[in-house]
Protein backbone atom coordinates (compact mmCIF):
# COMPACT_ATOMS: atom_id res chain seq x y z
CA UNK A 1 0.00 0.00 0.00
CA UNK A 2 2.77 2.74 0.74
CA UNK A 3 4.89 1.42 -2.46
CA UNK A 4 3.96 4.11 -4.72
CA UNK A 5 4.34 6.50 -1.75
CA UNK A 6 8.03 4.96 -0.80
CA UNK A 7 8.95 5.78 -4.59
CA UNK A 8 8.01 8.99 -5.18
CA UNK A 9 10.44 9.48 -2.47
CA UNK A 10 13.41 6.82 -3.19
CA UNK A 11 12.53 6.46 -7.47
CA UNK A 12 15.04 3.43 -7.11
CA UNK A 13 13.20 0.41 -5.16
CA UNK A 14 11.40 -1.68 -7.09
CA UNK A 15 9.88 -3.22 -4.52
CA UNK A 16 9.85 -3.91 -0.75
CA UNK A 17 8.62 -6.37 2.31
CA UNK A 18 8.42 -5.42 5.78
CA UNK A 19 8.26 -9.09 7.19
CA UNK A 20 5.73 -9.51 10.08
CA UNK A 21 9.16 -11.18 12.29
CA UNK A 22 10.62 -7.27 12.38
CA UNK A 23 7.42 -6.22 13.78
CA UNK A 24 6.79 -3.72 10.56
CA UNK A 25 9.33 -1.50 11.21
CA UNK A 26 12.62 -3.63 12.76
CA UNK A 27 13.34 -5.27 8.85
CA UNK A 28 13.20 -3.92 5.34
CA UNK A 29 13.78 -6.22 2.52
CA UNK A 30 14.17 -3.76 -0.77
CA UNK A 31 14.89 -4.57 -4.26
CA UNK A 32 16.57 -2.53 -6.34
CA UNK A 33 18.24 -2.09 -10.40
CA UNK A 34 21.39 -1.92 -9.47
CA UNK A 35 22.72 0.88 -11.95
CA UNK A 36 26.41 1.96 -10.15
CA UNK A 37 29.21 1.16 -7.49
CA UNK A 38 27.50 1.74 -3.21
CA UNK A 39 23.98 1.98 -5.05
CA UNK A 40 23.18 -0.28 -2.74
CA UNK A 41 23.84 2.08 0.53
CA UNK A 42 22.88 5.34 -1.23
CA UNK A 43 19.43 3.20 -1.15
CA UNK A 44 19.59 2.38 2.31
CA UNK A 45 20.63 6.19 3.52
CA UNK A 46 17.64 7.82 1.31
CA UNK A 47 15.24 4.64 3.42
CA UNK A 48 16.53 6.22 6.45
CA UNK A 49 15.85 9.44 5.46
CA UNK A 50 12.39 9.04 4.70
CA UNK A 51 9.62 9.85 7.82
CA UNK A 52 8.91 6.96 9.59
CA UNK A 53 10.94 4.62 7.79
CA UNK A 54 14.04 6.65 9.62
CA UNK A 55 13.22 3.89 12.49
CA UNK A 56 14.16 0.81 10.22
CA UNK A 57 16.92 -1.23 12.45
CA UNK A 58 17.79 -3.61 9.53
CA UNK A 59 17.91 -2.81 5.68
CA UNK A 60 18.67 -5.46 3.25
CA UNK A 61 19.10 -4.45 -0.35
CA UNK A 62 18.73 -7.24 -3.04
CA UNK A 63 19.11 -7.56 -6.89
CA UNK A 64 15.74 -6.78 -9.01
CA UNK A 65 15.57 -10.80 -9.26
CA UNK A 66 15.25 -11.40 -6.02
CA UNK A 67 11.62 -11.80 -4.45
CA UNK A 68 11.51 -9.64 -1.29
CA UNK A 69 8.24 -11.06 -0.31
CA UNK A 70 10.05 -14.40 -0.28
CA UNK A 71 12.24 -14.46 3.22
CA UNK A 72 13.95 -17.42 2.25
CA UNK A 73 15.14 -16.40 -1.07
CA UNK A 74 16.60 -12.73 0.19
CA UNK A 75 18.51 -14.91 3.09
CA UNK A 76 19.87 -16.62 0.71
CA UNK A 77 21.03 -13.90 -1.14
CA UNK A 78 22.62 -12.29 2.35
CA UNK A 79 24.18 -15.73 2.56
CA UNK A 80 25.66 -15.90 -1.18
CA UNK A 81 26.20 -12.04 -2.05
CA UNK A 82 27.56 -10.51 1.29
CA UNK A 83 30.93 -10.16 2.72
CA UNK A 84 30.52 -8.66 6.46
CA UNK A 85 33.52 -6.53 6.38
CA UNK A 86 32.74 -5.01 2.82
CA UNK A 87 29.00 -5.17 2.58
CA UNK A 88 27.71 -4.17 5.83
CA UNK A 89 27.30 -0.74 7.05
CA UNK A 90 26.18 0.14 10.86
CA UNK A 91 25.25 3.92 11.56
CA UNK A 92 23.88 5.63 14.22
CA UNK A 93 20.30 7.61 14.49
CA UNK A 94 16.58 7.77 15.72
CA UNK A 95 14.69 4.15 16.77
CA UNK A 96 11.61 3.54 17.84
CA UNK A 97 11.30 4.29 21.45
CA UNK A 98 9.55 1.35 22.34
CA UNK A 99 12.66 -0.61 20.95
CA UNK A 100 14.06 -1.94 24.69
CA UNK A 101 17.35 -2.95 22.52
CA UNK A 102 18.65 0.40 21.56
CA UNK A 103 21.41 1.71 24.19
CA UNK A 104 19.46 4.54 24.49
CA UNK A 105 15.54 5.84 24.61
CA UNK A 106 15.00 6.64 21.21
CA UNK A 107 18.23 6.20 19.34
CA UNK A 108 21.12 3.45 18.97
CA UNK A 109 22.38 2.00 16.01
CA UNK A 110 20.79 0.65 12.63
CA UNK A 111 22.61 -1.93 10.30
CA UNK A 112 22.59 -1.89 6.41
CA UNK A 113 22.81 -5.05 4.56
CA UNK A 114 24.01 -4.54 0.48
CA UNK A 115 22.71 -8.69 -0.33
CA UNK A 116 23.57 -7.36 -4.27
CA UNK A 117 25.91 -9.08 -6.59
CA UNK A 118 29.13 -6.87 -6.31
CA UNK A 119 30.22 -5.14 -9.58
CA UNK A 120 33.62 -3.02 -10.40
CA UNK A 121 34.15 -0.17 -8.11
CA UNK A 122 32.79 -1.62 -4.70
CA UNK A 123 36.41 -3.28 -3.46
CA UNK A 124 38.04 -6.44 -4.02
CA UNK A 125 35.32 -8.12 -6.51
CA UNK A 126 35.33 -11.99 -7.20
CA UNK A 127 33.26 -13.22 -10.48
CA UNK A 128 29.52 -14.17 -9.47
CA UNK A 129 28.43 -17.59 -10.62
CA UNK A 130 25.52 -17.37 -13.13
CA UNK A 131 22.24 -17.34 -12.12
CA UNK A 132 20.63 -20.78 -12.28
CA UNK A 133 16.90 -21.35 -13.34
CA UNK A 134 14.58 -24.13 -14.42
CA UNK A 135 12.75 -23.48 -17.87
CA UNK A 136 8.83 -23.48 -16.84
CA UNK A 137 8.30 -26.81 -18.25
CA UNK A 138 10.57 -28.55 -15.35
CA UNK A 139 9.18 -26.67 -12.64
CA UNK A 140 5.98 -27.92 -13.98
CA UNK A 141 7.44 -31.41 -13.51
CA UNK A 142 9.21 -30.92 -10.36
CA UNK A 143 5.79 -29.39 -8.71
CA UNK A 144 3.80 -32.65 -10.13
CA UNK A 145 5.93 -35.18 -8.67
CA UNK A 146 7.20 -33.04 -5.83
CA UNK A 147 5.58 -36.26 -3.22
CA UNK A 148 7.37 -38.87 -5.48
CA UNK A 149 10.78 -37.56 -4.23
CA UNK A 150 9.98 -38.08 -0.88
CA UNK A 151 10.92 -34.83 0.37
Amino acid sequence: MFLPLLKTLIPDIIDYHLPMFGAFHNFVFVKIAKHYPMHARKVMSSIWGAGQMMFSKFIVVVDEDVDVHDEQDVMFHIGANVDPRRDMMIVDGPLDILDHASPYYGSGSKVGIDATRKIEGEGIVRDFPDLLTMTPEIEALVSQRWNEYGL
